[in-house]
């Protein structure tokens, strides 16, 4: 995805939300293409405003970002999504992720963070915040020691589980290249095979799959 991408807004809160406008209005990389309270305001956004990037609360008034998370996959089958939330706990994070959400921070980042984080999520990374990020590993790792390998569960190639492995890690599709020294290309299409196999639509499902499933430990 190109630089001076188009950044949607949806948080509830003015001042939260002036904040996340301020960091990307500042940024020459960026455009605002739209900022909304209310999650009714932001479907119809979503479809007018045409974002590449959607940085969304959870906690709307009328409803849950995890809907328009839903609805932007849906509708935008290459937007990028980040959470922006207060909300850390298992539950939250975990939702957000299943429904597609490509990066999780906590409201309490500052604007130099989110602006970088914005950067690394066009750039293919998946910008979680640190003490989430720990969060989700203790869990992956936790059900992966527990859980044996589902007898019902896709087989992976070898080279399949390095990709995922390596993505698990949070590297980019050019990172991952690099490192198994194949292009960009044919990391794509690994992708698009480990998609279809755990029947997924995103890295972040992948990897949750892979990691229920016991077929992916890190």
């Amino acid at each position: 995805m190109p630089r001076n991408s188009r950044i949607l807004v949806v948080e509830d809160d003015s001042h939260t939300r002036a904040r996340l406008c301020d960091a990307i209005t500042e940024s020459t990389s960026y455009t605002l293409a739209g900022a909304y309270g209310t999650l009714r305001q932001a479907k119809a956004g979503l479809l007018s405003d045409h974002p590449d990037v959607l940085l969304v609360d959870l906690g709307l008034p009328d409803g849950n970002g995890i809907d328009l998370i839903r609805i932007a996959i849906r509708e935008l089958p290459n937007i990028r999504i980040m959470v922006i939330s207060v909300y850390g706990d298992e539950c939250h994070v975990i939702k957000a992720i299943e429904a597609g959400a490509h990066g999780y921070l906590l409201k309490d980042s500052d604007a130099t963070h989110i602006a970088e984080s914005i950067g690394q999520l066009i750039d293919g990374g998946a910008p979680i915040t640190p003490s989430v990020a720990i969060y989700l590993l203790k869990r992956f790792q936790s059900t992966a020691l527990k859980t044996e390998v589902n007898a019902n569960a896709p087989t992976l190639t070898d080279r399949e589980h390095d990709v995922l492995l390596l993505i698990a890690k949070g590297l980019t599709y050019a990172e991952v290249s690099g490192a198994l020294s194949v292009s960009i290309n044919t990391i794509r299409v690994h992708m698009k095979n480990l998609f279809r196999k755990l029947a997924v639509n995103s890295r972040s499902e992948a990897v949750f799959e892979a990691m229920e499933k016991g077929i992916l430990k890190m």
